[in-house]
């Protein structure tokens, strides 16, 4: 026997009802909306409306798997950051709001009119990159990542936002910038600690392990970008990282042992350490 249609509404009902958290609603309505090809806006004038099978189908189809624990930025094919509109696949770390707090403190150390030369370490879908590129067009931006997947991803990231002045290149962290110094180097490297329960919770089992964890105390791949500023840096440059909200007293160290000065660390809006930054010692 063929199920009665249902009409937006109650479709939606039914779907948070089975979704967790506060987001449930929300997110039932961005798999509809995706679905149906729509914008947000569509909602409000045709919340009656009855829908096809097929929808209703390919709908459930995306809710199973949000239920199962997919997250919904992989569901989508897309996730928003800064300004631009990003594509994200399971290549690449899901871009979150906290790391906008190092875009803006990386703009704050960037002039608006000179052309400098910036390095992102571990770019993954670019989103850093791609943010900082599009705010100073007249920098130079060199994004870095391992992972050849995600560079595609972040190459039509670049394309599709029409941002035109970063070059991606291969290899893990400073490996493919033999020779190359910069005015500031941003990183939002992996700070889990390999063994943190979490990595088996939600929507992190199924981001990349190596965008999210790095060693016991999840401090393996930052203390590689730290002690290997000094030599990708100008004097005068930058070095900004983003990490755990219990990490700061410990990149603190590490920062000043390889000779920052005016290392602080900077909170996100819950008040959690997430950014340190450190400048090495000279005159640009």
């Amino acid at each position: 026997m063929t199920a009665a249609p249902r009409d937006v509404r109650q479709l939606l009902a039914e779907a948070a009802a089975t979704l967790p958290g506060v987001e449930g609603r929300h997110e039932a309505e961005l798999l509809l909306l995706h679905v149906l090809g729509r914008e947000r806006s569509w909602l409000f004038a045709h919340a009656t409306d009855l829908l096809d099978a097929d929808a209703v189908a390919a709908f459930q189809a995306l809710l199973a798997r949000r239920q199962a624990g997919e997250p919904v930025a992989y569901l989508l094919g897309r996730r928003g950051f800064w300004t631009l509109d990003l594509a994200v696949s399971p290549a690449t770390l899901i871009p979150r709001p906290e790391t906008e707090l190092l875009v803006e403190l990386a703009l704050d150390r960037l002039p608006v009119e000179t052309a400098v030369d910036v390095a992102d370490l571990g770019t993954g879908s670019g989103a850093i990159a791609l943010a900082l590129a599009s705010e100073r067009p007249q920098a130079r931006i060199t994004a870095t990542d391992a992972s050849a997947e995600a560079l595609t991803v972040a190459r039509r990231n670049a394309a599709a936002n029409g941002v035109h002045n970063v070059v991606f290149v291969a290899g893990s962290w400073y490996a493919p910038l033999a020779g190359q110094r910069f005015a500031l180097i941003a990183s939002n490297p992996p700070y889990i600690a390999s063994d943190d329960p979490h990595l088996l919770q939600g929507d992190l089992r199924h981001e990349p392990a190596s965008a999210l964890a790095s060693g016991p105390d999840g401090l393996d791949d930052i203390r590689v970008i730290v002690a290997g500023a000094g030599a990708h840096l100008l004097p005068g440059g930058w070095l900004l990282i983003e990490h755990g909200w219990d990490q700061g007293d410990a990149i603190r160290a590490l920062f000043e042992q390889a000779g920052f000065d005016r290392v602080s660390t900077v909170r996100d809006l819950e008040q959690r350490d997430r950014v340190t930054c450190g400048c090495l010692p000279g005159v640009v």
